[in-house]
């Protein structure tokens, strides 16, 4: 999609932008590609948690039901029906979600039906450590304060975290996002020279993205919002770029937004271009070295060579 010869100081709510498809919540790159990279909801993961504790109530149920069976039967004495029971409890309230989360990297019953997955703060995996520790805090979350704890701290934290995830150092990821990449689309023609000049190196990713979110969602926003998000937008960007071209401050966000895409995307072509020419060296020999290695391991090199 190539950019309308339009003055959009002039109609700020100019055809172009409608071209955006609606911005989804999220975290967007600077190529205004949305990602699924943030936290689900308080009330999603009130859900999620109360399906889970529901399940494994329900399952303690169960092992206790054929537990007592099993006992009353085989005249088992009480003091081994109590140990055993309290071996269950362990089981249903620690045992099962720690070797649940660990197996599935996040999953359980409960984030499954809301689109959850549970993920470190970095967006990674993961594993047994920060299982147990969410598990074991979740005792005390969910059962000794019938979850009153957990509520308060996921209302309290800005990515819903419970007081496991604050000890673990994870959070709860909403992965049903869609990831549909929005129309690309050139610089205008009023910026054509300046984008050839322009220096937008020090603009840090986090306001590019910001930059991005609002170009997507624009269309939903009336003329007079519209405007000041974007006057805000472009005051922090100006810091940034150099020079700065006398245009509204909706086309200069977006003649930013597009010199920032163009020449990442040069850049990573250029390093995959260098990457190719010294592949050769990074997987030959040296000039005149013999090959007498008769090992896999040297008999992998001569035939790369020959």
């Amino acid at each position: 999609m190539h950019w309308k010869d339009i003055d959009m100081a002039a109609d700020p709510d100019s055809e172009w932008i409608d071209d955006y498809a609606p911005g989804e919540e999220g975290t967007l790159t600077g190529e205004a590609v949305t990602l699924d990279l943030h936290p689900t909801g308080f009330l999603l993961r009130a859900l999620g948690a109360l399906l889970d504790v529901v399940a494994n109530v329900i399952v303690f149920v169960v092992l206790l039901t054929i537990q007592s069976i099993a006992f009353f039967s085989l005249g088992v004495e009480e003091a081994v029906r109590s140990a055993l029971s309290v071996v269950t409890l362990v089981l249903c309230l620690v045992g099962i979600p720690i070797t649940v989360e660990t197996l599935t990297k996040g999953k359980s019953l409960g984030k499954l039906a809301i689109g959850g997955r549970i993920v470190r703060l970095d967006g990674g995996s993961i594993n047994l450590r920060h299982a147990a520790i969410r598990a074991l805090v979740g005792v005390f979350e969910f059962y000794t304060t019938l979850g009153g704890a957990a509520a308060l701290c996921g209302l309290l934290t800005p990515r819903t975290q419970r007081l496991g995830d604050l000890a673990a150092g994870t959070y709860c990821q909403y992965e049903r996002v869609s990831g549909t990449v929005l129309p690309l689309f050139g610089i205008p023609p009023q910026l054509a020279e300046w984008a050839h000049i322009v220096d937008v190196a020090r603009m840090p990713t986090q306001l590019s993205r910001r930059i991005g979110q609002f170009l997507a969602q624009a269309p939903q926003y009336d003329p007079e919002r519209r405007a000041r998000i974007a006057a805000e937008l472009a005051a922090e960007a100006q810091v940034f770029v150099a020079p700065v071209p006398p245009v509204s401050a909706e086309l200069f966000l977006a003649g930013v937004t597009v010199v920032r895409r163009e020449r990442e995307a040069e850049a990573l072509r250029l390093e995959r271009e260098r990457l190719t020419t010294l592949q050769p060296a990074l997987r030959g020999t040296p000039h005149d070295f013999p090959l007498r290695d008769d090992s896999p391991v040297g008999r992998g090199r001569r035939e790369r060579v020959q």
